[in-house]
């Protein structure tokens, strides 16, 4: 039991580390010194550079050996596995009432804040190596969030479906920097300097930025929000607890299996399944026409609840 405490208040600790950047966030929002607004705008910024730039950085920095290759493989399967569980589990859910509100939560409900929130914790615990394999499960994301995703997101009154783009399984930040890195860890490939440092520069903005900016957001959260959408709070526990509880018993039964899911590479997977819900969310609500202010709302609450449940999932992994 005493192994229990001793992994949620390491995993705690470094929660508190990022929500600590956090505060800092929601107080330049209320002194609008870096509001809300200011936010949104450097989303692409995030999305599009430095986001790519700390999964490149991820690839370039581990060690290739026999281990690692097989790790991240597992992990791009894992992620996959991840998805399509999400993506099953939860086709009962939010069925009934409001199709725009129940679009965005459901969405909120499968897809994890695989890159802004993952990622600074799985390089907090874990270190380097667990960004390489969150990295993986970023790439699968991006496969499901432009196939699954946009249908889930784009179906109108009458449940038609906006039209789907192939080109958009590979033309997206996520697979294309899981594209361009991985050859360079698989073929053990030196880059220069000259091209390492810029890499390393920009993708050492992500934890801090997406801290800030997640504090804009948490800013505008109001918890009675849970009495208004008692949505939000099934959506909450699917994404927070069901989820990533079932992840849990997957990975573990793969591991029995034989595959080396433990470790550095059974961490980062509990990671990026206990994430709370993507910022991705906000995004599509509004490219597709959902409420996006509801999806903002969603996305903060379901956000500040995992401040509790991703230690206790990371520690709980740990023990069982």
């Amino acid at each position: 039991m005493s192994g229990f405490f001793d992994n949620m208040l390491i995993a705690a600790k470094q929660v508190a580390i990022l929500y600590i950047i956090v505060a800092v966030g929601v107080l330049a929002d209320r002194t609008n010194l870096f509001t809300e607004k200011t936010a949104r705008l450097c989303t692409n910024l995030l999305f599009y550079i430095i986001t790519p730039c700390v999964i490149v950085r991820s690839f370039m920095e581990i060690k290739r050996t026999p281990e690692n290759v097989r790790g991240i493989l597992v992990a791009i399967g894992c992620g996959l596995l991840l998805h399509t569980v999400a993506s099953v589990l939860s086709i009962p859910l939010f069925r009934k009432g409001d199709r725009q509100k129940n679009s965005v939560l459901k969405f909120a409900s499968v897809y994890g804040n695989c890159g802004y929130m993952a990622l600074p914790l799985a390089n907090a615990v874990v270190g380097p190596e667990g960004v390489f394999y969150a990295s993986a499960v970023i790439m699968s994301f991006q496969i499901f969030a432009f196939t699954h995703g946009v249908s889930v997101m784009s179906r109108d009154n009458e449940g038609n479906r906006a039209p789907f783009k192939p080109a958009k399984l590979f033309f997206n930040p996520g697979t294309l920097s899981v594209l361009i890195g991985l050859p360079l860890f698989l073929l053990g490939v030196k880059l220069p300097d000259m091209v390492v440092s810029p890499v390393q520069y920009i993708a050492s903005m992500n934890t801090p930025l997406a801290m800030l900016m997640f504090g804009t957001y948490i800013s505008h959260t109001d918890l009675k929000t849970l009495k208004q959408a008692p949505g939000i709070a099934l959506a909450g526990a699917f994404k927070l607890l069901v989820l990533p509880i079932t992840m849990i018993g997957l990975f573990k039964l793969i591991g029995l299996a034989g595959l080396p899911i433990k470790g550095a590479l059974l961490e980062s997977l509990i990671i990026s399944a206990s994430a709370p819900s993507a910022n991705n969310t906000v995004i599509f609500a509004a490219k597709y026409g959902r409420d996006s202010g509801f999806a903002s709302q969603t996305v903060a609450v379901i956000s500040l609840i995992s401040i509790v449940t991703m230690p206790l999932l990371i520690a709980f992994s740990s023990v069982i």
